[in-house]
């Protein structure tokens, strides 16, 4: 071995010495990432450029986070990772510089890529890639431990969160809730003192003071946490002071005099925060020397994320009914009149429009009704005296003619009774012939007088046989009665057998509800809609108003007889509809709560003591 290769050796390791170091005291991801490629590439030969890129896990965008040679800027000429992300597999590009890309994945989700631009003629590809993809296992590994540490600080923030929304729903009351919060935190974080603050007319006033029972004695200091609550509420941002050098800018003067004043080294302030409002803070101080990492910071901010809702909640849960009325007014009172919420803004103008339109526009007030259709006259046909049913000629439901044949009685019994009058008849006439004959005068004044008397009960009869056939008494419709079932039954004297009513006089009957019934009056006017006449509005006028209620289906109405204007030729009694009877104009607000209202009068009036 030559002296210039012994130099070159002893030059080469005293290099991977000191790249080896470098990469053992990386102390940031972004300097591990660094030496790491520079090690890559002193160990592939021919390797004149590298670069990693590194972006959002699986979606990206990607963008370099190291480059070899260490210059600043990534080269230009290494263009094989956008393929090799886009096709998510190691990419060789052929040149006058061999272009190789390998994916950086962790469990199948592609983190970013590492590619190498090496001299054409310095060994094969497939080796190459070897290389380069054994090499990109330490990303691997500084992925997978950063994942570590992320989920183990989420865990710490988890734990700590649940222990303390348990901590606070284990207490009877809201103010307990914050006593034990703040004792809790300060125990935990090392922190002295803790205080909690929530917004009172539009200022943080201080609810609990750790290892503090009462803290009306110390004005002074507690006005300066409530201006520090208030400095940090006003700026909706977590303030820490002194302040990180690379935390963006914050006004903290009140903290800054708190510190000053109460010889203290570290103040955090986190605002508490429910549906996007701030509703208070917590505040947290340590001791000179006593920093709060940016760990804690993190936790701190994600543990008063989730502890502002749940104080909110007990907040108002521990409020009196006249402060819960007072929350729920205020808050319709900022969606209706703040912004955003337009829908709820043009529902209220529309329902305020209404009322108001409602309120002056007037109109038609009718009553509505069931009604019937019945006919003007209505005449009962009963059985003229005691006898039996002999046949049927029609029955109800059918129109009959004046004088028809509807029914007849049997008049056997009038036939034979009449025989024997008319027997007694003619023997009278040949007894009285005789008695004059012979001038027995006072014989024949009695026979003449049984003469008249059986000449009456021949008459009588004939009229009782006349009405053993029952006829209809004018031109209509029967409305009930069917003796088909009755053929040969006995009938009572005065016993009804049918019920007729004229074919066009009638007139409706309305069934108007008691609570409208003092509306009614004789003369007014209105429309009804029949059931078999649908399509057909038939003008009437009312005509009485009875004073008698009665009773159908659990309510009680009124009789309201009322005369149709129009007769129509199909219209039958019987027929039933809705009746709508014009009373006045009113206004319409009037018209749609009456009901209600009178309704509201007779319950309140019920249970009124």
């Amino acid at each position: 071995m030559t002296e210039s290769t012994r130099a070159d050796a002893a030059s080469l390791t005293f290099l991977e010495q000191t790249l080896w170091q470098k990469f053992r005291a990386a102390e940031s991801p972004e300097s591990f990432i660094q030496q790491w490629l520079a090690l890559l590439c002193h160990y592939i030969d021919g390797t004149r450029a590298g670069v990693v890129v590194l972006g959002e896990p699986g979606i990206g965008p990607f963008a370099p986070v190291a480059s070899w040679p260490d210059e600043g800027n990534p080269p230009r000429e290494l263009n094989a990772t956008g393929k090799c992300l886009q096709e998510k597999r190691p990419v060789v590009i052929e040149g006058a510089t061999r272009q190789l890309a390998v994916p950086i994945e962790v469990d199948g989700t592609v983190y970013g890529a590492v590619a190498l631009g090496v001299d054409a003629g310095d060994g094969d590809s497939r080796s190459l890639l070897w290389q380069l993809r054994w090499g990109s296992a330490w990303m691997e590994a500084l992925l997978r431990r950063q994942q570590g540490e992320e989920d183990s600080r989420q865990k710490e923030r988890t734990v700590l969160t649940f222990d303390l929304i348990g901590l606070m729903l284990e207490q009877t009351s809201f103010e307990t809730a914050c006593k034990a919060l703040v004792s809790e935190l300060a125990f935990r974080m090392e922190c002295d003192p803790v205080a909690i603050g929530f917004m009172e007319k539009k200022h943080i006033k201080l609810k609990a003071l750790s290892h503090s029972a009462q803290f009306g004695k110390r004005m002074s200091f507690v006005r300066q946490i409530e201006t520090a609550m208030d400095e940090a509420v006003d700026q909706d941002v977590v303030i820490l002071f002194p302040s990180p050098t690379d935390w963006e800018y914050r006004v903290t003067r009140a903290h800054e005099d708190l510190l000053e004043d109460h010889k203290a080294g570290t103040a955090l302030t986190l605002p508490l925060k429910a549906g996007g409002e701030a509703i208070g803070a917590i505040s947290l101080q340590r001791g000179s020397g006593e920093d709060f990492s940016k760990d804690e910071v993190e936790l701190l901010d994600s543990a008063a994320s989730v502890l502002g809702p749940v104080l909110n909640m007990q907040r108002r849960e521990d409020s009196s009914i006249w402060h819960k009325i007072r929350d729920a007014v205020r808050v319709q009172a900022v969606r209706l009149f703040g912004p955003h919420y337009l829908g709820r803004k043009l529902v209220t103008a529309s329902a305020l429009l209404l009322v108001i339109l409602f309120t002056f526009v007037t109109g038609e007030y009718r009553v509505t009704s069931p009604a019937v259709v019945e006919g003007l006259v209505q005449r009962v046909i009963v059985a003229p005296f005691d006898g039996y049913i002999k046949n049927q000629y029609a029955r109800a439901g059918e129109v009959v003619k004046k004088g028809q044949l509807i029914a007849a009685l049997d008049d056997q019994d009038l036939a034979l009774e009449r025989i024997r009058w008319s027997t007694k008849s003619r023997q009278s006439v040949a007894e009285y012939d005789q008695a004059l004959a012979r001038k027995e005068r006072a014989s024949a004044n009695i026979i003449r007088a049984q003469l008249e008397q059986a000449q009456a009960q021949v008459k009588l009869l004939d009229q009782q046989l006349a009405r053993t056939r029952i006829r209809a008494p004018f031109d209509g419709l029967l409305v009930s009665g069917d003796l088909s079932q009755k053929v040969g039954a006995s009938v009572r004297r005065g016993e009804e057998l049918f019920r007729i009513a004229p074919l066009k006089d009638h007139r409706v009957i309305l069934k108007v509800d008691e609570g409208d019934v003092m509306d009614m009056r004789a003369g007014q006017t209105g429309s009804l809609r029949l059931s078999a006449l649908p399509d057909r509005t038939l003008a009437y006028k009312v005509t009485l108003v009875t004073s008698i209620a009665e009773q159908e289906e659990g309510r009680n109405f009124f009789r309201v007889e009322a005369l149709l204007r129009d007769e129509v030729p199909s219209l039958r009694p019987g027929m039933e509809g809705v009746a709508k009877t014009r009373v006045d104009d009113r206004r319409v607000i009037r018209i749609w709560s009456e009901k209600l209202v009178n309704w509201l009068r007779i319950f309140l009036w019920t249970w009124w003591p």
